[in-house]
């Protein structure tokens, strides 16, 4: 198995990243290759200097990077060299299995949908996120970006690509999978969900529970939460300031700890031909570890090809 490592992407890139590969190395059994895309000299250096073998990984050599701001459309066909541009290819030709980068999402999107391309029968691919649970399990949000506006047959595979992630990533079976509504009752809600509802109620893809309101998503005994990518993000970005509120205020409490993005690593894209993993423009060395495992997780549970059969 080849896992490629965009080393060029995130805020503190090169170094967070070559640190992060070090880490996940550590944790990949022999039959398991990182291949770093960028500057190899920049990472060379950096290995050599936390006295790390660089044989140790596969280099792939860029000489351009997108940048956090940069349009992602343009970027893309502008900076062919770019580390995203050029994982991208790498992932389309079967020279890695798996792409991941803490890099402009928007670029990862687009170089996607461009590459490997959307898994024919779906209407839009989605990218979730994690969401503690009280109870201390996990639930999976989707879509938290790629999509803010959707139509409701949009909600209604968002559904089932959550539950195909929750089963065979996470090995939850027979998982449920919520609406995010402003009421549970079934006529509640915006024109978006009041149309969704009645079709992820007859859906045959998933187990539908209902809807859920946004006060009882750390309750819920659900496993899956599906809202439309605006309201998703913006339930994410919260999430996320629940840790750091906790660490400011100096409040140690382990339902808060499960907010920390380190130990997720990453943001999957559903929906495309091979696994793409997005992680958090901030990431540490530890959530570059785990965005890393999270890839080789979608690759070992073959999930892209579970994905497909669910949309023949």
């Amino acid at each position: 198995m080849k896992i490629g490592l965009d080393i060029m992407g995130g805020d503190f890139a090169p170094k967070a990243t070559i640190l992060g590969a070090i880490a996940a190395y550590k944790a990949l059994s022999a039959d398991q290759k990182l291949v770093l895309i960028g500057d190899k000299g920049i990472a060379v250096n950096l290995l050599q200097e936390n006295n790390f073998n660089p044989d140790h990984f596969e280099f792939v050599h860029t000489t351009e990077v997108i940048g956090m701001g940069e349009h992602p459309t343009k970027a893309i066909s502008q900076k062919p060299d770019s580390s995203i541009a050029v994982g991208f290819k790498l992932l389309k030709e079967g020279g890695i299995e798996a792409f991941s980068s803490a890099g402009n999402s928007g670029a990862m999107l687009v170089g996607a949908m461009f590459s490997v391309k959307t898994i024919p029968g779906i209407l839009r691919p989605a990218i979730t996120s994690i969401m503690p649970k009280l109870n201390g399990t996990l639930g999976i949000l989707v879509d938290v970006g790629a999509n803010a506006d959707c139509k409701p047959e949009f909600l209604v595979q968002f559904g089932a690509l959550g539950s195909l992630f929750a089963k065979h990533v996470y090995n939850v079976q027979n998982p449920l999978v919520e609406l995010i509504n402003i009421g549970e009752e079934e006529e509640k809600g915006n024109m978006l969900c009041q149309a969704a509802y009645p079709l992820m109620k007859e859906s045959k893809q998933f187990n539908f529970a209902g809807n859920v309101e946004g006060r009882g998503l750390f309750y819920s005994t659900a496993d899956v939460f599906v809202c439309d990518g605006f309201t998703g993000n913006v339930i994410l970005k919260l999430a996320e300031s629940f840790y750091e509120v906790a660490h400011e205020k100096g409040i140690k409490d382990n339902f808060f700890d499960m907010f920390n993005y380190e130990q997720y690593g990453g943001s999957p894209i559903l929906g495309v031909n091979a696994p793409v993993v997005v992680g958090h423009g901030i990431s540490t060395p530890e959530a570059i570890k785990n965005m890393v495992l999270l890839s080789k997780n979608m690759v070992e549970s073959s999930l892209v090809d579970k994905i497909k059969l669910a949309f023949q």
